[in-house]
């Protein structure tokens, strides 16, 4: 397996790779037999500068692993432009379908922080997070963006 932990404000990070794309980004540090590579160094730079308020779109080569409509669901989140939001009807509406298939799209994302998850927001607020800390977490992505007004 190609991993490497980042350190973030969020908690460990590990990124991983198929060889020629990122394919996750999990809330845990790497196996100390993980090997790395160049892509996984570049995610790590990037997400570092990103933590650290200098990085406001990610250029990584992606595979998040999903059926043809998460697909489409992860190409709009990576539309969604740092600081700001959009929610799962906004989305659903792009789309032609409905806020809860969004929904569960957005649960399965493998590549939270990088395929921005955190900017989809429910029509009444916030909405959930699958990440690690849950709500806390999104709140926290969204205060380092400024995405979210009433947050900061």
């Amino acid at each position: 397996m190609q991993a490497l932990s980042v350190a973030s404000p969020i908690g460990p990070l590990t990124v991983q790779e198929d060889g020629e794309a990122i394919t996750a980004v999990l809330w845990t540090e790497a196996p100390p037999d993980a090997a790395s590579s160049k892509l996984l160094l570049e995610a790590k730079a990037q997400l570092s500068a990103y933590f650290d308020g200098k990085l406001k779109s990610f250029d990584l080569p992606l595979n998040p692993k999903g059926n043809p409509f998460y697909q489409s669901v992860f190409l709009a989140m990576c539309d969604i432009p740092y600081g700001e939001t959009k929610t799962y009807g906004d989305i659903a509406n792009t789309l032609g379908t409905y806020g809860q298939p969004v929904g569960q799209a957005c649960g399965a994302n493998p590549i939270p922080v990088i395929i921005p998850c955190h900017r989809v927001l429910s029509a009444q607020g916030l909405g959930g997070y699958s990440g690690f800390g849950g709500v806390d977490t999104k709140i926290t992505l969204l205060r380092l963006e400024g995405g979210y007004p009433f947050l900061l």
